[in-house]
């Protein structure tokens, strides 16, 4: 064994190498192969060594890397172009990561109300269960308490309510409320779908009180539920929207997109970023925009999700002691487990499957969107073994 990386010890790594990866394969060290549908927690969105993407990469990178904001960028001008006319927003910033998005998406609200003569209005109400990203910022909108612990007080202004409950956030909003911040499916909480009437409801709150209303699309955004965007499934758009992950489709990339209105607030020296809207970046975000947007990517997108959903839906009924629920929207799935989902995680890596943990006991299923049936049908058959092996096991304990 080798001796120890002089690394920070905050992550708990699974003990695997990757060295390479094809399509929704990845590949060990040793040359073992697994089926990836954990996609670097929805990143990899056009799954490994997509050949446009490393064109795209391969293009800019024998012209130039880095320029910072202090100079005119065409590749922003031309990506915010194509994400302004494919969205509600009209303004974009760039940003490295979805925590960068959604600070951006904070400020742009706290703003908006200070410039419109609100300057008390900079509360953000969130909800319970939800992930916003690690900054000081971000983990006091999340609200939860693992990790907040030890890094002193709470960042002022998030009022955290309960999930999906109406009543509470309608009384959660105060004169000081500047915005509401949600998650159309929670990912890190556990695969939880905001129903369409309640985002419904929240645009017509906002509406009447003066308030923002801002998508964290990180996750669940760039065609991840068989939309473009999630909020689409209800029929409405924000005010902000903070997105990354599967827009740079493994390259480091994050966007808060907003209305005309909601951004008037921020003018020159208000908010920067050093790497954000790098050329690199925006030309694997155009190349990702390239393949989302092709004719018929999101219908393929929906179908391989119901083959997930009918295959899923079967392994629930064959093994209740194992799986408690399916959940989920489009390839942001759920299984709520009965068993610790770390059992199940584990008996899934040892069928060579990849998934990835969330809260409420369940494991997330983020495939490429570029997963075939055919291999989503072999992803499902791994899964089974799996769910058998321990319901195999369960019946020894028993007898």
């Amino acid at each position: 064994m080798s001796e120890a990386a002089p690394l920070y010890d905050t992550y708990m790594r699974a003990p695997l190498r990757f060295e390479r990866g094809e399509g929704v394969w990845l590949f060990t060290e040793s040359g073992e192969r697994y089926l990836d549908f954990a996609a670097g927690v929805a990143v990899n969105s056009l799954g490994h060594a997509h050949p446009h993407l490393i064109g795209a990469l391969k293009d800019q990178a024998e012209k130039v890397w880095h320029l910072s904001n202090l100079y005119e960028v065409p590749g922003q001008e031309k990506l915010s172009r194509r994400l302004t006319e494919a969205t509600f927003a009209d303004k974009v910033f760039f940003t490295n990561s979805g925590a960068e998005a959604l600070e951006c998406a904070i400020k742009t609200a706290r703003r908006y109300q200070y410039s419109i003569g609100h300057p008390e209005k900079f509360h953000i109400v969130t909800f319970e269960g939800a992930f916003h990203g690690r900054t000081l910022a971000t983990i006091a909108a999340g609200g939860q308490e693992k990790y907040l612990e030890g890094f002193g007080p709470k960042a002022p202004g998030f009022d955290q309510v309960p999930f999906n409950d109406m009543d509470a956030l309608k009384a959660a909003i105060t004169e000081a409320t500047a915005a509401i911040l949600i998650e159309p499916v929670q990912g890190e909480g556990g695969i939880r779908t905001v129903s369409k009437e309640f985002l419904r409801e929240l645009r017509e709150i906002c509406d009447a009180n003066g308030l923002l209303l801002i998508f964290d699309e990180v996750q669940c955004g760039v065609g991840r539920t068989g939309k473009l965007f999630a909020h689409e499934w209800a029929g409405i758009t924000p005010d902000i929207m903070a997105v990354a992950k599967g827009i740079g489709g493994g390259f480091p990339l994050g966007a808060c997109l907003a209305t005309e209105e909601a951004a008037s607030g921020m003018k020159a020296g208000t908010h920067g970023s050093t790497y954000g809207g790098n050329p690199l970046a925006m030309a694997v975000g155009g190349a990702v925009l390239d393949v989302v947007l092709e004719e018929g990517f999101l219908e393929h997108v929906r179908d391989v999700a119901l083959v997930f959903r009918q295959g899923l839906a079967a392994l629930q009924d064959r093994f209740p002691t194992i799986i408690e629920e399916i959940r989920g929207e489009g390839l942001m799935l759920g299984i709520k487990a009965k068993v610790p989902s770390s059992e199940l995680l584990m008996a899934m890596r040892g069928e060579h499957v990849l998934g990835v943990p969330a809260g409420d006991n369940v494991i997330r299923l983020l495939p490429p969107l570029i997963t075939t049936a055919e291999e989503a049908r072999d992803g499902l058959a791994r899964i089974e073994r799996a769910a058998e092996a321990l319901a195999t096991a369960q019946l020894k304990k028993s007898a």
